[in-house]
């Protein structure tokens, strides 16, 4: 993927489960799934027994650059979500 296809891609959350730092874990919490994940993934996550649930935000901001040394490029993406920009210089 791109920089931009990376920040633009759905994103899962997982929530709901024993830290490391709290003992031993209880409850393996649930995946949290942003619109966009096909129904088939979903069927499989499902099938290996994780809890699902979709969400509506809190996944965090993004913006990236990349330096490809090759080419001698800087390629820059930003969150489709929110505001922001990639910037560097």
């Amino acid at each position: 993927m791109s920089l931009q296809e990376a920040g633009d891609a759905p994103r899962i959350r997982h929530t709901g489960s024993s830290q490391p730092d709290y003992g031993k874990m209880k409850d393996a919490g649930w995946l949290e799934l942003e619109s966009g994940i096909s129904y088939e993934v979903i069927r499989e996550l499902m099938k290996m027994g994780h809890q699902v649930k979709w969400g509506l935000g809190g996944y965090g901001g993004y913006q990236a650059i990349m330096y490809d040394a090759v080419n001698k490029v800087f390629y820059g993406a930003s969150e489709s979500r929110k505001d922001g920009q990639a910037a560097g210089y």
